[in-house]
């Protein structure tokens, strides 16, 4: 049985961001405190005890010291269920968490190569020494199976796959540490109970809907999918950017060509947004946006949420 908690559904700057006086912002740190979420991040389990966490946000302290299926085993001075964090891209919301885990405790770190040598590049990112946390790259369209910490298999099946979007923004403009094209900066990740065959999709960005993703997802028990933003040009209408959601590599929720739009029809049992960024109206309760959302058969989750598959 694979069992996975929402660790944090919102997009870069969580909810409410720091520096953000935005109407969702506001309302976060005031009357309606149920709209506060931590950066996105998943944690999946397929025995309830080893657990792997799919991306590691800025926010991930926080977020192990809220989630009792993380913390250390009772009686033991220093323990950690946390076998392994999986990569799905380089950006900071992705990696910045590692370096709140770099107190000892042995875990695995799965990711593509080209994310592999992001980290590789910064020196900073060495306080992860690899004695205790092993480096094992992935490849795109490959299966691979993570191992429990005494090198036996986990159960759980994971393949990721390109989805269309865009390198770290901080290398733009910038050579990649493994030059060459860009296959492998953006996965998505099938992850399967090898048990009882049952699987759910993960895909954190995404930048356009595909037919080849379209055949992917169909008939899908569960699919997290990016919820970036509600409008394209969502950040410029409000005055607090002046990139849209398609220059970000993120798909709109709404829209002809939208994620809602784009994914209806397709026999999925379950359709929960995450990455949401703190812009988003959909966010708020009672929106219009959220009206429309929900009637489509999609969730807004709060941090803390656990699915059983």
């Amino acid at each position: 049985m694979l069992r996975v908690v929402v660790l944090g559904a919102a997009a870069g700057g969580g909810v409410p961001q720091w520096n953000c006086g935005c109407p969702v912002c506001r309302k976060a740190r005031s009357e309606n405190q149920e709209l506060q979420s931590t950066q996105a991040s998943i944690a999946v389990s397929a025995d309830g005890e080893h657990w792997y966490l799919v991306n590691a946000s800025p926010d991930v302290r926080q977020q192990l010291i809220a989630t009792p299926q993380l913390h250390p085993r009772a009686g033991q001075v220093r323990h950690s269920p946390i076998a392994g964090v999986i990569l799905t891209n380089g950006e900071i919301d992705a990696v910045a968490g590692l370096l709140s885990m770099r107190e000892g405790s042995p875990f695995t770190l799965y990711a593509h190569e080209r994310v592999l040598a992001i980290l590789r590049s910064n020196s900073i990112f060495n306080v992860l020494g690899e004695n205790n946390v092993k480096r094992r790259p992935i490849e795109v369209d490959r299966a691979f199976e993570p191992a429990l910490p005494d090198g036996s298999p986990s159960g759980m099946e994971i393949l990721p796959f390109a989805v269309p979007g865009k390198g770290a923004w901080y290398l733009e403009g910038k050579a990649h540490p493994t030059g060459g094209d860009s296959a492998g900066d953006t996965l998505g990740l099938r992850i399967l109970d090898k048990g009882s065959g049952k699987y759910f999709y993960f895909l954190a960005a995404c930048a356009r809907v595909t037919d080849d993703l379209k055949s992917r997802l169909a008939g899908a028990a569960l699919v997290f999918f990016d919820g970036t933003v509600w409008r394209d040009d969502e950040l410029i209408a409000a005055g607090l950017g002046t990139k849209t959601g398609q220059s970000m590599g993120h798909i709109s929720m709404s829209g002809d060509q939208g994620a809602i739009a784009s994914l209806a029809g397709l026999d999925i049992g379950r359709k929960v947004f995450l990455h949401i960024n703190n812009s988003n109206p959909a966010l708020l309760s009672g929106s219009e946006e959220r009206k429309a959302l929900e009637q489509a058969g999609w969730q807004i989750p709060a941090d803390g949420m656990e699915i059983t598959l």
